[in-house]
């Protein structure tokens, strides 16, 4: 642990900088990092880890913009501390395709134009394979309900649900 401006600022509102190392093991590849510990697990990805592909919404959880794997288990990484991540496995938008292969729900969103503007389809999609991984997209119903957490401003909302439907009934991986 590094601590680095130890005073206070004047006005009583900033404490001291506290960093510390974190090891991530992100879409399979081992990455250290050393993070100031109120750095989001969101910002530490982009900023740190250059991997974009997760984006950065409201920032107060209430988008689902942001949303990564910890675990196998959806989180939303705005409002997950990096640190808190240390030792765990990440998976982001970048970690679904394999061999240059899309994963089968990127494919199930372009086929049925659920993409529409594009800004919170990583999130919809990792929300997505989750969903399906956790047994929850028994219906179109279950689909809308177990996705509520992710917003789109677009209104893609049919295609979403179309695409999941698909990857779920079609047999495909997720």
């Amino acid at each position: 642990m590094v601590v680095n401006g130890s005073a206070a600022a004047a006005d009583g509102t900033a404490g001291p900088v506290v960093r510390v190392p974190v090891s991530l093991r992100v879409n399979g590849t081992e990455r250290r990092i050393e993070v100031d510990t109120r750095t989001s697990l969101l910002d530490a990805l982009r900023d740190a880890l250059a991997l974009t592909g997760t984006k950065k919404g409201c920032d107060q959880g209430q988008c689902g913009a942001c949303t990564v794997h910890l675990d196998g288990k959806r989180v939303l990484s705005c409002l997950t501390l990096a640190a808190s991540a240390d030792g765990r496995e990440v998976r982001t938008i970048e970690g679904l395709a394999r061999d240059g292969v899309p994963h089968p729900m990127q494919e199930a969103f372009a086929r049925h134009d659920a993409l529409q503007c594009g800004y919170c389809t990583p999130g919809q999609i990792m929300s997505a394979v989750a969903l399906i991984e956790e047994g929850r997209a028994g219906s179109d119903d279950d689909v809308r309900e177990f996705m509520s957490g992710n917003l789109c401003r677009c209104g893609a909302y049919p295609h979403i649900v179309a695409a999941i439907r698909d990857v779920a009934t079609g047999g495909r991986r997720a």
